[in-house]
């Protein structure tokens, strides 16, 4: 009896430390609440840092576009102030008009009949030509109108009077039509070549600059280059005489033909026959000229130094 009664005490405290240790497995094994926050704030930490890395790589990407845009906007400034500076040396619009007269030689031919045989006659005459040229808005186009027809070789001589003109007025004339036109008297016949290139130059330079106005009783002759340069021709004593003849009192010559090549008659006698020669004697043009045609003659040697006559 007395022995139950000792047991029972024993059973109640093994019984309780069971209970508390139960209690203390499961409480070890279940989260406080202080670790479930810790948790909690981790997790969220953690989807922080990956929207962190997600902002970071979208900013260095808007930032790369961000330069590519600065990149272009760049280019675009630089390609509309070109274009801005192309619109002030080229003004739309560009419009002018000049005209003037110069001189030409055609060959006219004639005919004498002797006796059963008919001999043809080729001489060499000069005749002042109208020359004009109008500037207009366009396609950069040079063009020639002439009457009568002029050759292949006066287009070339038209194309590099235009490209001087734009070199020494430093205007572009890519948005203008340049337009020769040239008539002369209706028995002059067709003819060809370059010896109106320092002319046509003159006119296109007075056509895009007021300040350049052109002397009436001037005129003259000679090929120009690219670079303004002005070359000798043919026929300066017949072009003389045209000029003088339509009321010129300057003739402009190239340098170049400084050297005038006489023909004079020389009669021989050779017991009873007469023989009538030719001789051939070079003389200086500017005198020759202007003793015999009376006209006042002065040597060029680029287009400026036409240009200081013409102010």
């Amino acid at each position: 009896m007395v022995d139950d009664m000792k047991s029972k005490p024993l059973v109640f405290l093994l019984i309780i430390s069971l209970v508390a240790n139960a209690y203390f497995v499961l409480l070890e094994e279940q989260p406080s609440f202080e670790e479930e926050q810790v948790q909690e704030m981790q997790a969220r930490i953690n989807i922080l840092e990956k929207e962190n890395e997600n902002y970071k790589t979208r900013i260095n990407q808007d930032n790369k576009s961000l330069q590519s845009y600065a990149s272009q906007l760049e280019s675009y400034r630089k390609r509309v102030f070109e274009l801005e500076s192309n619109s002030q040396m080229c003004p739309a619009g560009i419009e002018g008009f000049a005209t003037l007269q110069g001189p030409a030689v055609f060959k006219k031919v004639g005919h004498e009949r002797s006796g059963p045989f008919v001999v043809e006659n080729v001489s060499e005459q000069g005749a002042l030509l109208n020359l004009s040229v109008e500037i207009r808005p366009g396609k950069g186009r040079v063009l020639v109108q002439t009457t009568p027809l002029m050759g292949v070789i006066f287009q070339d001589a038209a194309n590099t009077a235009a490209f001087v003109a734009e070199n020494k007025t430093e205007k572009q004339l890519s948005s203008s039509d340049i337009i020769f036109s040239i008539s002369a008297p209706d028995e002059t016949p067709g003819v060809d070549g370059p010896s109106a290139g320092a002319l046509m130059t003159l006119l296109t330079i007075s056509a895009i600059d007021n300040s350049v106005r052109l002397n009436d009783s001037i005129t003259l002759t000679g090929t120009v280059d690219n670079e303004g340069n002005i070359g000798p021709i043919g026929g300066v004593l017949e072009k003389a005489q045209a000029a003088k003849a339509g009321g010129k009192t300057l003739f402009l010559v190239p340098r170049g033909n400084r050297e005038l090549v006489t023909y004079k008659y020389v009669e021989r006698k050779f017991g009873g026959l007469t023989v009538v020669e030719r001789e051939s004697e070079t003389v200086d043009a500017k005198e020759y000229i202007e003793k015999n045609v009376e006209i006042r003659i002065e040597y060029v040697d680029t287009i400026e130094d036409i240009l200081r006559y013409e102010k």
